[in-house]
């Protein structure tokens, strides 16, 4: 049976027939890389191991991004093109019957996703670009807004499941319709700085959503005792080698936090400022499955003593005993991941675990959780990198691990910097509104799409959500 996806699949078709991509969707000119500066080099230390009495200090600035996709400024049209393919390309292996799926509240089907991004095009770039085309369909503003209240009122969140209508192919319809409306008028050039900004935005928004369609796919996933098969695992995958982890030392001092320059960012990686951040040492990698199965085994979970009251409370009254998508089997261990059931991995990334769960296990160690800000002034510094693009957490190289694995809880809240204030009107709704009883987490994960990382990117998480991508990395005082 011929996946559902296949209809979104025309879109590339035809742009490959037009020259704008190959027939993989791959866009056929340049890539780029953008450059994130920050105020001063960040002066890490590396130590080799903690009695070690050998270490190297190196002076980085935060610089090239190896995830970078084609520069926006160079072509815009193309950019919001190959944006637009890999929503459809995360689809290819899909069913009909899988784009409906809504597993929780805080999950939305694929077919939201396909559409929300698309309205969000339509509204906030099509109806000012070309006023004079009218709406794809009455009731879709009202289906695909997700929380912009100054737009309109919108569907109840936990019922989008609930949308056999409109269907699959009609949000592919949608799609193409709007599709051919932006992309051709960004090919003329007549676009405003300001409405390239916006254009711009909705794309990084669209990566935004590309990542949550895989995680929401997978939580709907892992509810089926089918245990469907995402995607088959790479031919020739084998067992990870794990190494030590070893502690970046940093001396401290005042630190440049938030992004400078031109380049995109969102508004709640500003204003840029300083910190004043006392000596401490980061983990050069993150906690692994068999750090946190001792962890486990050692009582973790039920030790009230290591655990915020809210999430020693959260533990009983979910009966949490191990990380999301584990499953203990005759005494082994498995987890559920986008390639089907496999056995936990004890050198990969520990994930899908939440604040409550990253503090507990960092007080098991006598350690803490990094702040963002010094997650940024030193791990800020490791160039950002996609080892692969199997969208599951491989074990740590030599070099530090930072990007492309999990995203790390901080201990730090989601709060605004000093002298924020959220733009004016429907946009400003995007983050400033969330700055209330939530976790900033750093890095980016195996789900993170290329081009989205920046050192200074603020995700942000209730504490008790693990469904996302999210792991643990240590921090600890001199």
């Amino acid at each position: 049976m011929q996946p559902i996806s296949a209809f979104e699949q025309r879109s590339v078709r035809e742009a490959a027939r037009s020259g704008r991509c190959d027939q993989d969707g791959a866009l056929t000119s340049n890539g780029r890389n953008a450059t994130v500066r920050a105020t001063s080099p960040a002066r890490v230390t590396f130590r080799a191991g903690e009695d070690s009495n050998v270490e190297t200090t190196t002076t980085t600035t935060l610089g090239e991004d190896g995830m970078g996709i084609r520069a926006f400024s160079d072509d815009p049209a193309a950019a919001y093109w190959e944006v637009r393919a890999d929503s459809t390309r995360l689809c290819e292996t899909l069913e009909v019957e899988d784009y409906g799926l809504q597993s929780m509240p805080d999950a939305s089907p694929l077919k939201w996703h396909l559409a929300h991004t698309t309205w969000f095009f339509e509204t906030f770039v099509l109806q000012s670009a070309k006023p004079e085309v009218d709406a794809f369909h009455p009731q879709f503003g009202y289906l695909f807004n997700s929380y912009y209240e100054s737009v309109g009122r919108m569907h109840p969140r936990p019922e989008r499941g609930l949308l056999s209508r409109p269907t699959v192919r009609e949000v592919d319809q949608y799609r193409a319709h709007v599709d051919e409306h932006v992309h051709g008028w960004l090919k003329t050039g007549k676009a405003s700085d300001e409405q390239l900004a916006v254009v711009e935005l909705g794309l990084h928004h669209e990566q935004q959503h590309q990542e949550l369609m895989l995680t929401d796919i997978k939580h709907g996933f892992s509810k089926n005792a089918m245990r469907p098969v995402y995607r088959e695992p790479a031919a020739g995958a084998s067992k990870s080698q794990g190494r030590a982890m070893r502690w970046l030392s940093h001396d401290g001092g005042i630190s440049g936090i938030g992004h400078r320059g031109d380049a995109f960012h969102y508004d709640n990686e500003g204003p840029a400022h300083e910190v004043l951040l006392p000596p401490f040492k980061i983990a050069d990698r993150q906690v692994t499955c068999g750090e946190y199965l001792e962890f486990m085994r050692d009582g973790g979970y039920e030790r009230a003593d290591l655990w915020l009251s809210a999430g020693w409370a959260t533990v009983q009254t979910q009966n949490w005993r191990a990380p999301l998508y584990w499953e203990e089997r005759d005494g082994e261990w498995f987890i559920f991941t986008l390639h089907g059931m496999k056995p936990v991995d004890a050198n990969e990334p520990v994930c899908h675990v939440s604040l409550f769960e990253a503090d507990a296990y960092a007080r098991w160690t006598g350690f803490r959780l990094p702040t963002e800000f010094e997650w940024e002034s030193s791990l800020g510094a490791i160039p950002i990198h996609r080892r692969d693009t199997s969208f599951h957490p491989t074990a740590a190289g030599p070099g530090p691990q930072a990007f492309g694995d999990t995203w790390v809880w901080t201990g730090s809240a989601y709060a605004p910097y000093p002298g924020y204030r959220a733009p004016p009107g429907a946009l400003g709704e995007y983050n400033g509104k969330f700055m209330c009883s939530q976790i900033v987490l750093r890095g980016g994960s195996c789900a993170t799409p290329r081009g989205h990382g920046r050192t200074t990117y603020r995700n942000f998480f209730h504490p008790h959500d693990r469904w996302q991508f999210s792991g643990i990395q240590l921090a600890r005082d001199p």
